[in-house]
């Protein structure tokens, strides 16, 4: 029972005693005073009779006292009035059998009042003629009684009444910064640091607005204190000081950790900026002008890699860039480098010589699996080419294949995503993600997609994916995917699917899945969304607003590649998801307790737990990462070491 009910409660009982007692007094002062006003009433009646009798008693004249009599009696307020002379003959006799109207029963049995009588004696000068009996009548009395019981009683109903608005009214307003201290306390449950800018007028309740509000305070600085451990540590090991992207041993881990967490085809490109003749604009203009050209190359960097989930950004040394696209064909990477090189030559027109230009762009695109040395040297013999041809210029050469599949054109993959959306060729593989704690326990399994081709091949449908938000046929190719994974059928465990962020500015998309949703059967597995950490911050409040829409509906929220993006981890705070993986590019590090990805990925543990966030580890592929994951508190992992992908047909 709530504080305001208790106190409401409280107060109408102590209400109710003292009406009681105040309904008691009263009842019992009237009832005593009309027995007294019965007794007085026949004594007056008696004597007042005696004497109006006297001169008729001495003559005997009955008929004469029997009209005085039948005058007084017949009003109705006396029971028995006689008249009798001094051998105690009646010579009149009067009586009113007792009868109570509008009275009930059990009232009269309950307060009974007594028929009090008097008698009076008939003189003739000194000697006496006669007496005279009266008894008084109670029925008046009684409803006297009656309607002062009912009436008292309506009374102090509607005061009660009246009272318990008032006093309701009152409590809830007196009791509304308890009120806000209440959601106060659950907003921090829910990790939401609110302070109370009001402060009550009542000593008590300020002093327990004051001390929440000091707790509050405190604990959103004890979650900025992590996070900004976290940023420090991020911003050491990871980020260029100068232009905020990241650095060199930031690309290696993305690269690295792309490769490695690779299932079926491998796809991706990555792209050298070189600045021209750094070190000799530090000597003419000095290192600020250096430094002022770096961060515009940064911008024009970051300004290609806007709107792209999956983006590898990084200053390597001095004017050297790198830009790792994952999952990117040859003519997504050309584009990609001549955009670059365009906005070179404007930037040139406008605060260098054109004829000196801004820098070179070489790149490598793959479709093997290489190593992160390889595909530098690679993508410096392109950038090499691309200083012979002149001022900003572009080259994106493929990387020597000692066989597999053969490079593929943007027409070839365009009629393969056409293809595959018509005739809705996918195949579902799951990988379940356990706890770190009970390797038994499955929390999730996890869906993968993969496209059948005709020849049979299976290609990871990650490939298609910058394609398809190119030609804004990503909402159609997520719907053909969740349509099948609607579909599963004897799933115990819940799944998840990765879902673009893009396609939740299509209404329509939107409609139909949370509708889906709706109409999922009772007891069907719970799905939970996961949207890559740059796609998610890049679309904030569409990804929010999702989250809360199928949390209604009992599904869950995550975020994929945590940690890649960069990015500040205050976006956590709003969009709450319920668990994050951190990015393969960091558990592939993970090689040393004392190590700086040790320590950063325990800070970003300890940012996404403070946030009541579960942890897992994504792309777990030795004993050693596995044991590193359970020693960092970690609350489940995925990866070759503890399970490959297997065909949905074959895990339900």
């Amino acid at each position: 029972m709530t504080l305001y009910r208790q106190l409401l409660l409280f107060t109408l009982t102590l209400l109710f005693f003292l009406f009681t007692g105040t309904w008691a007094t009263r009842l019992h002062s009237t009832r005593a005073f009309l027995q007294d006003q019965l007794a007085s009433h026949a004594q007056d009646t008696a004597t007042a009779m005696g004497l109006s009798l006297s001169t008729h008693m001495a003559t005997m004249d009955v008929p004469a006292m029997e009209a005085m009599i039948n005058a007084v009696f017949d009003r109705g307020y006396y029971q028995v009035i006689r008249l009798s002379d001094l051998a105690g003959r009646p010579l009149v006799n009067r009586c009113l059998q007792v009868r109570y109207q509008g009275v009930p029963a059990w009232f009269i049995r309950w307060l009974p009042l007594q028929s009090p009588a008097a008698t009076a004696t008939i003189m003739n000068g000194w000697r006496r003629t006669g007496t005279i009996y009266v008894q008084s009548h109670p029925g008046y009395a009684y409803r006297t009684l009656w309607e002062t019981v009912v009436n008292t009683t309506l009374w102090f109903s509607l005061t009660a009444v009246l009272v318990a608005l008032a006093g309701g009214l009152g409590l809830r307003f007196l009791l509304r910064p308890l009120k806000r201290v209440e959601q106060q306390a659950l907003a921090v449950c829910q990790r939401s640091y609110q302070v109370q800018e009001r402060l009550p007028r009542t000593r008590e309740l300020r002093q327990v607005v004051l001390a929440m509000n000091r707790m509050t305070a405190r604990i959103r600085e004890i979650f900025a204190d992590q996070a900004r451990v976290a940023e420090m540590l991020r911003r050491k090991v990871y980020q260029d000081s100068l232009t905020g992207l990241g650095n060199r041993r930031y690309l290696r881990g993305q690269v690295t950790g792309s490769l490695a967490a690779g299932d079926g085809t491998i796809k991706g490109a990555l792209l050298l900026v070189q600045i021209n003749n750094l070190q000799e604009l530090n000597r003419e203009q000095g290192f600020q002008a250096g430094d002022e050209l770096i961060r515009q190359v940064a911008a024009i960097l970051r300004r290609q890699c806007h709107g792209t989930e999956k983006c590898g950004l990084a200053r390597l040394t001095g004017g050297d860039f790198a830009l790792f696209l994952p999952d990117s064909g040859r003519t997504e990477a050309e584009a990609t480098a001549r955009a670059i090189a365009t906005d070179f030559t404007r930037l040139a027109a406008i605060q260098r010589d054109p004829a000196r230009g801004i820098g070179h762009v070489g790149g490598v695109v793959y479709n093997r699996a290489a190593g992160f040395a390889d595909l530098l040297a690679a993508a410096d013999t392109a950038l090499s080419r691309a200083r012979t041809e002149g001022a900003n210029r572009a080259v994106v050469l493929p990387l020597s294949e000692t066989g597999g599949n053969k490079s593929r054109g943007e027409q070839q993959w365009k009629e393969m995503l056409d293809r595959t959306l018509a005739t809705r060729s996918v195949r579902l593989h799951l990988q379940p993600a356990i706890r770190c704690d009970d390797h038994r326990k499955v929390v999730h399994r996890e869906i993968l997609a993969r496209i059948v081709e005709p020849g049979g091949t299976i290609l990871d449908a990650a490939l298609f994916i910058p394609l398809a938000q190119r030609l804004q046929r990503i909402s159609a190719l997520d719907r053909m995917i969740l349509e099948k994974v609607l579909e599963l059928d004897g799933q115990e465990e819940d799944l998840a699917v990765n879902l673009s962020p893009f396609s939740l500015g299509d209404r329509e998309f939107r409609v139909w899945i949370l509708e889906a949703l709706r109409n999922r059967p009772a007891g069907a597995a719970r799905i939970s969304f996961e949207f890559a950490e740059l796609g998610a911050v890049a679309h904030l409040e569409l990804v929010r607003e999702f989250g809360r829409q199928i949390r209604h509906l009992g599904h869950g929220l995550g975020i994929d590649h945590f940690g890649q993006g960069l990015t500040n981890f205050g976006y956590l705070r709003s969009l709450r998801p319920d668990y994050v993986k951190i990015d393969a590019a960091y558990t592939a590090e993970l090689t040393e307790r004392e190590s700086d990805t040790f320590f950063f990925v325990c800070s970003l543990c300890s940012v996404a737990h403070s946030l009541d966030i579960e942890v897992m580890a994504e792309g777990v592929e030795t004993e050693k990462q596995w044991r590193m994951v359970k020693e960092l508190n970690m609350d489940a992992a995925k990866g070759f070491f503890i399970a490959r992908p297997e065909p949905a047909e074959r895990a339900s």
